[in-house]
């Protein structure tokens, strides 16, 4: 996305930011609608990343404590603090700055030992 906002700049183009939040944990899902279907998922997983999501900074990722849990050692991230949750009270906030320096190639993506650490 950032590169794709860099070539929209430099052309003098108009350009939309993405939103990222991710919260870890049980969700519902199933199919809505009678007449027209959609399959849609719902929960506290689901409401607490949407708070991820809007808390967030710009061009940035936010993912809840218990992402954290699960990716930590794959990508460098930054405490940010806690924010209100709805009925859930604070939770933890982390920023995902990147793929760890170890884990990714001279591009910037995956290499290797990556996909490694993420069969463990």
């Amino acid at each position: 996305m950032n590169d794709w906002r860099i070539k929209k700049i430099q052309n003098s183009e108009k350009f939309w930011t993405i939103r990222i939040g991710v919260h870890t944990g049980p969700l519902i899902a199933g199919v809505i609608g009678q007449k027209k279907f959609a399959y849609d998922v719902w929960g506290d997983t689901v409401n607490l990343a949407s708070r991820m999501e809007s808390s967030r900074l710009a061009e940035k990722i936010n993912i809840s404590g218990d992402t954290y849990h699960y990716v930590q050692y794959l990508f460098d991230c930054e405490y940010r603090g806690k924010i209100a949750a709805k009925n859930k009270g604070h939770i933890d906030m982390y920023l995902v700055n990147g793929i760890k320096k170890e884990l990714r190639n001279e591009k910037g993506y995956p290499n290797s030992d990556f996909f490694e650490k993420m069969r463990v």
